[in-house]
Parts: C-alpha cells; sequence; structure tokens
C-alpha cells in the first residue's frame, strides 16, 4: 500500500515536468497562391492552393457540415520545406514542422446559395505555435 501511495505521488509530481506543451500560438493569414513568415519564428506558410471546397452554404441547412481541403507547404532556411493538406472539418487540420504545431484554423470565404466564389479570394488564417518539453 506504501509503495503504491508513493508511486502515485511521485507521477504526480514528476509527471508534469515531463509534459509537452505549446508556447502561445500565432495566427497567421495567408491568401491563396501566397505565403507569409511567422513573425515569432522563421518558419513560412504557403497557402498553395484550394483543393475542394464543398463545406455547407452559410444560408442553407446541410444535414453535414461539409469539408474544405487546401494544400500547404511549410519551410524555414537550411531545411527541407514540407507539403501536406489541411482540412476545416474532416481529416488532418494541420502538420507539425521543424518543432511547430501549423493548423489551419479557418478558411474564408464560407460559400453561399447561389453565389460563385472566386478561387484566387481565399483566405486561410493558421496557428503557428512553438512546441517544447
Amino acid at each position: 500500500m506504501k509503495l503504491l501511495f508513493l508511486s502515485l505521488i511521485l507521477t504526480l509530481a514528476f509527471g508534469s515536468l515531463v509534459q509537452t506543451n505549446a508556447q502561445t500560438a500565432q495566427t497567421i493569414k495567408v491568401l491563396v497562391g501566397k505565403q507569409k513568415k511567422a513573425s515569432h519564428s522563421k518558419i513560412t506558410v504557403k497557402f498553395a492552393s484550394l483543393i475542394e471546397d464543398s463545406r455547407c452554404p452559410d444560408d442553407a441547412n446541410c444535414i453535414q457540415a461539409g469539408n474544405a481541403r487546401i494544400k500547404v507547404t511549410v519551410s524555414k532556411p537550411g531545411s527541407n520545406p514540407i507539403t501536406f493538406e489541411a482540412n476545416t472539418n474532416l481529416g488532418a487540420k494541420g502538420n507539425v514542422y521543424e518543432g511547430y504545431a501549423i493548423y489551419l484554423t479557418s478558411l474564408t470565404p464560407v460559400p453561399k446559395l447561389n453565389v460563385r466564389l472566386n478561387r484566387n479570394a481565399y483566405t486561410a488564417t493558421f496557428s503557428v505555435s512553438r512546441l517544447s518539453r
């Protein structure tokens, strides 16, 4: 019983020291086809392209929310860039690169009924945060 109690105390005391967490995230907005550097890092995020947008129009009643999928390229000087897909609802929303977590938090504009959206007017909002131990 004493051993179990001691193990529990040690786990609680030292478990928080090994915990991995993210520091305060920076929010950046990037137009399709453009790139932007996160100011607190050397990470550059490029919104390479819109792959699909099947989200439910803002002024409609849908059974499912739908999904938008974009292609993202992330780079840092002296490192090989990576390209990945990020989704608004279904699937992966981001990736980890060179100790940073990069996640898609929103994509605008939101579709509307009977309105054709300009594929060159999309803006992706990303959260970029440094991972630490």
